[in-house]
């Protein structure tokens, strides 16, 4: 209950605070592909599907998978300078609000990535809301290892405490974690 509280405390200010850097970044991003907002359904609490919402970057023709299966050329220049400082993330807010996602926990998958959603479900982490980051990506673990992702995800939900969800909120901030790989050309 408190985290929820929280989420929607920080989600609201973020997006009216950071409503100019939003405004700017889309801007910016309709010049760069034309299309500045990405919405993917993706998997949610209790496997319920929702609409993810990031800036996007990479081409609008890019299929819709993983990152890590699409290839580093799909990255637009600007879509590599918002994967970079995270700033891709900031539309997810929205998603925080509507009770979609939360700020801390599991990354949200695709519903064609099986394997990641069988080892999600056996450990219990489809019980809880997604995550704009937590545990795995402040550690550089992301969706091309299903089964240590999962495991990762489990371990941070099972004792998530409030000192941990500023701790990964921080450490996100700060820098920590790469994001999702793509594949080298």
């Amino acid at each position: 209950m408190l985290i929820r509280f929280m989420d929607v405390l920080f989600a609201l200010f973020g997006l009216l605070f950071g409503l100019p850097v939003l405004l700017i970044l889309i801007l910016v991003g309709f010049f760069d592909t034309g299309s500045p907002l990405f919405f993917q359904i993706r998997v949610g609490r209790h496997k319920k599907p929702f609409t993810l919402i990031k800036f996007r970057t990479m081409k609008p023709d890019t299929a819709h998978v993983a990152s890590h299966l699409a290839s580093a050329s799909a990255i637009t220049p600007f879509g590599g300078f918002l994967r970079k400082t995270k700033l891709d993330e900031l539309p997810q807010l929205w998603n925080v609000l509507l009770g979609d996602m939360s700020l801390v926990g599991p990354r949200p998958c695709l519903f064609n990535q099986e394997d990641l959603i069988y080892q999600r479900e056996k450990r219990g982490v489809l019980n809880y809301r997604p995550g704009i980051t937590g545990l795995a990506q402040v550690n550089d673990i992301d969706m091309s290892t299903p089964e240590l992702l999962a495991e990762t995800d489990a371990k941070m939900l099972v004792g998530l405490a409030t000192i941990d969800y500023f701790k990964y909120i921080f450490m996100t901030l700060i820098g920590k974690g790469k994001g999702d790989r793509v594949k080298k050309l």
